[in-house]
């Protein structure tokens, strides 16, 4: 029988891209001596949410995705839980059937309501489940299923206290590994950057983030002769923050770059000097492998994810930071007083480098890859069942 995994990610970035920088792991060709294969796309899927930016990611990078109706039970309205909870007991069955299906031999989850109908399938035919946490507090998917998972993968040492130790393994944040490869002459190069100027990246997240993009917008007469300013607002604000960059004078407007989405994140985390940014789970990992300072802003509605996450930056020399009620006041007083000081850069810098973990990828593959081998091994209390079945699917 052919070893398949199946993955069921979040609906942010910060959770899609850990579990697509695994995958690549196993896609990507490697040494015979190797302790992990090479694996196909055909012996990978994706079962997450429908629709939204984690189907769009997954498919554009060739992988079958299958869709749940999956919403979540936080801060709804009580029968609004109730059709979520519906949708994903429904999701339970359906995800019975893909994994009969499919045959995959482990499950890795990274959080998503949608994640909670897969585990809770495999779980019951047998299948075990890895789970990934980006973040350092979870939410409330990854807490329920942290008593099913054979294994759980964590990001920092932080997050121990939430789960049973026994299943616990320290990871780090899995990212793209041109992050590690990138120069910052190449990456400033790939923007059309001025390769000696100092360099703010700010951006919101996936979605963006009004408060972040109001205050630095404010603020650009007085940053802009300081540096050149990377900008990616998101597609909602894109237009109105295109329009008052048109009203700046022309010296300054060439030392502004605006994205409304920027593909191209690698470089654009390489090429800054100092990033404002929300504190989501992605922060974790690649400000870290980019050696990156940032001023942090978690944003406050985020059912207090990101404040632990910005807590963890601070706490080890890698950010400072900046509540949103004080974007406008002091966005970019915080931004000057660190560009001009080098010394307190150079340092938050090394803080940054040194929370690096760039065998991440490798080190929850083959944490995914040794559940997969248990389950050959020893088969779950479905499996015998659909042997035959199996058999004849490979």
């Amino acid at each position: 029988m052919k070893t398949r995994l199946v993955v069921s990610g979040g609906g942010t970035g910060g959770h899609v891209y850990p579990a697509l920088a695994v995958l690549e792991v196993f896609l990507r060709a490697k040494p015979a001596d190797s302790p992990l294969p090479t694996l196909r796309t055909a012996d990978l899927l994706w079962v997450g949410s429908q629709g939204g930016m984690e189907e769009e990611l997954v498919t554009q990078v060739g992988l079958d995705f299958v869709g749940l109706a999956a919403g979540g039970l936080r801060g709804v309205a009580p029968t609004t839980a109730a059709r979520h909870a519906a949708q994903i007991a429904r999701g339970v069955g359906r995800a019975r059937r893909i994994l009969r299906h499919f045959h995959p031999s482990a499950v890795l989850v990274t959080g998503g309501y949608a994640s909670v109908s897969v585990a809770l399938a495999a779980r019951s035919r047998g299948i075990p489940v890895l789970i990934y946490l980006p973040d350092i507090v979870p939410g409330q998917a990854i807490r329920f299923l942290g008593r099913f998972a054979a294994r759980i993968a964590v990001t920092s040492e932080e997050s121990y206290r939430f789960f049973p130790q026994h299943k616990v393994v320290v990871t780090g944040y899995p990212v793209r590994p041109e992050i590690f490869t990138l120069t910052e002459e190449q990456a400033r190069r790939a923007l059309g950057l001025d390769a000696d100027a100092s360099t703010l990246l700010v951006f919101g997240g996936s979605r963006g983030a009004r408060s972040i993009n109001k205050a630095l917008v404010a603020g650009l007469r007085d940053l802009l002769p300081v540096c050149q300013v990377l900008h990616i607002s998101g597609r909602l604000d894109a237009d109105w923050v295109a329009g008052v960059a048109k009203s700046l004078p022309q010296e300054l407007r060439a030392r502004y770059h605006h994205y409304a989405y920027l593909d191209d994140m690698p470089s654009a985390l390489v090429a800054a000097d100092l990033a404002v940014a929300r504190a989501g789970a992605a922060t974790l990992g690649e400000f870290p492998a980019a050696q990156l300072p940032a001023i942090m802003v978690p944003y406050p509605y985020s059912g207090q994810h990101q404040e632990p996450n910005a807590k963890y930056m601070a706490d080890h020399g890698a950010a400072v930071v900046l509540p949103d009620a004080a974007l406008q006041e002091k966005l970019v007083s915080t931004v000057l007083d660190l560009l001009t000081d080098e010394e307190t850069l150079a340092a938050m810098r090394e803080s940054s480098r040194a929370l690096a973990r760039p065998d991440a990828a490798e080190a929850i593959a083959g944490q995914l890859w040794a559940l997969a081998g248990q389950r050959a091994t020893h088969p779950g209390p479905q499996s015998a069942a659909g042997a035959e079945e199996r058999r004849a699917a490979s």
